[in-house]
């Protein structure tokens, strides 16, 4: 542990330790770098667990880490699953008051993990209009934020060139010229690293240094996209606060706590819900959204949480009012953070755009990808901004560097994005990825005693295939090989 005050000489400073710190700082330790992992708060895995976000959506290019770490977990009881869809609202007739609150989303033990690597459709797909489609085609994962805790704890430690420190902040950058020269912690510790990678998701380190950044609805004129308002806006993806609902000793309605209205008080009606069973039987429930993106950034961060735990209760209670299944059921958990979707975006030397996801991976012009992507345009409390894709696309490495530094990189949802393309790029997997490459170019810098941002882009990509990432589509044939090793099933045909 560093004293207070102290300087540390470390290769790779990685700041945030949710997808794309755990990501980056894996990469970078395993290939011979000594490592500094730092996360603000007491736990590691950022929205997996501190936010309950611990379900993947289903999409293109989560090998790699994320296949890794989905391998630990299926070898811990009841840790991980794959599910399938369930009931949903679209799909049921009647009036809405009967219908399913929401999208439900089973355990489905026939499923594996490859089936969970495809989003996008070649023909134009719709939830409302497309049921079968979705079932046979859209799986995620679901997993326990404490055996994910568990597991990425270990495979860090494994490296024995990762150190990780919780609790503490950035609080301060040194720059000289076009790098990044010290960072100072909120103990009192100085950190000088050869790469430093900011994976806080809201851009911490980047801000501090003094780089560009974005925030809101891009005006359509910015970046040419479509879909994209004609004058800039302050709206930006709206906020989750997951809670976790466990089997109860008795069929009740819980009360409403003092305080707290038994109607919806922000909007005509409740939203919806997208309830994902774990295997254990409990139920993560995420209202979409608990809270709109522009009240966040108005009210703050812990007034914008009270508010939250009170739409949380207010949605609990009239699920179980007008949905007798859920009177089965207590509410066990709330996350004590709020899972943000979108805050400030970093301005690279390349943006990520809307134009880039409808050209697709063929058509995008960027010979440097090192992460796949397919996840629709999807504004939560955004009207208008929706939209699934037809092919998967690629981020371009130069979404990482920010405009203007030499050994910084962005690996997180503040990466260099458009309002609308983060959208669509902000899943965890698709984090981990981005934090796969980055740490995989601090170990290339270190190795070839060059700066992240002059790393020779193939050496890169050809790295990050070795290492079972997806730069292709579809599958190629080495990667399908590694991914049908699931052992989910492997265990199965053991027992």
């Amino acid at each position: 542990m560093d004293s207070e005050h102290s300087a540390r000489r470390v290769d790779v400073l990685v700041a945030g330790a949710g997808s794309g710190g755990i990501g980056a700082a894996l990469a970078a330790a395993r290939q011979g770098c000594e490592v500094l992992l730092v996360e603000r708060d007491p736990v590691l895995g950022g929205n997996a667990v501190r936010s309950g976000v611990s379900c993947w959506e289903p999409g293109v290019g989560g090998t790699g880490i994320p296949f890794e770490i989905y391998g630990r977990l299926a070898r811990i009881p009841d840790a991980v699953g794959v599910y399938s869809y369930g009931r949903h609202a679209l799909w049921q007739g009647g009036p809405p008051e009967k219908r399913y609150p929401g999208g439900e989303h089973v355990v489905d033990r026939d499923a594996r993990y490859i089936d969970t690597l495809q989003r996008h459709s070649e023909r134009p797909v719709s939830l409302a209009t497309d049921e079968a489609h979705c079932r046979a085609h859209w799986h995620g994962v679901v997993f326990e934020p404490q055996s994910y805790v568990r597991v990425v704890t270990e495979m860090l430690a494994e490296t024995k060139r990762c150190t990780v420190r919780t609790g503490v902040k950035v609080c301060g950058v040194s720059v000289e010229g076009d790098r990044v020269t010290a960072v100072r912690l909120s103990d009192g510790a100085v950190i000088h690293a050869g790469s430093v990678v900011d994976c806080t998701g809201d851009g911490v380190v980047c801000s501090l240094a003094g780089c560009s950044w974005m925030s809101g609805q891009d005006s359509q004129s910015r970046f040419g996209e479509p879909s994209a308002p004609a004058a800039p806006t302050k709206e930006v993806n709206g906020a989750t606060l997951v809670y976790r609902i466990s089997p109860a000793p008795s069929a009740a309605v819980e009360d409403l706590p003092d305080g707290v209205p038994d109607r919806c008080w922000w909007r005509e009606r409740f939203p919806s819900v997208s309830a994902v069973q774990y295997p254990c039987g409990d139920w993560n429930m995420n209202m979409l959204p608990t809270l709109e993106g522009r009240l966040l950034n108005e009210m703050g961060e812990r007034a914008a949480y009270r508010e939250a735990i009170r739409r949380v209760r207010a949605h609990w209670h009239a699920l179980q009012i007008g949905h007798a299944e859920f009177r089965d059921y207590c509410l066990s958990w709330i996350a004590p953070r709020l899972g943000v979707r979108e805050s400030r975006r970093i301005v690279g030397e390349v943006v990520l755009t809307e134009r880039d996801l409808r050209a697709g991976l063929e058509r995008q012009g960027h010979d440097d990808v090192i992460a796949l992507a397919d996840h629709a345009i999807d504004m939560h409390g955004v009207r208008g901004a929706h939209g699934n894709l037809r092919g998967a696309y690629g981020v371009s490495y130069r979404c990482l560097i920010p405009r203007g530094y030499s050994n910084l990189l962005i690996a997180c949802r503040a990466a260099s994005f458009s309002s609308l393309a983060a959208s669509s790029c902000r899943l965890s997997r698709t984090m981990i990825q981005l934090g796969q490459a980055a740490g995989t170019a601090a170990a290339i810098a270190r190795r070839m005693d060059v700066d992240v941002a002059r790393v020779p882009i193939q050496v890169l990509r050809d790295s990050l295939r070795e290492q079972y990432v997806q730069l292709e589509w579809p599958l190629t044939q080495r990667l399908r090989a590694h991914l049908d090793q699931d052992p989910r099933f492997q265990h199965r045909s053991v027992c």
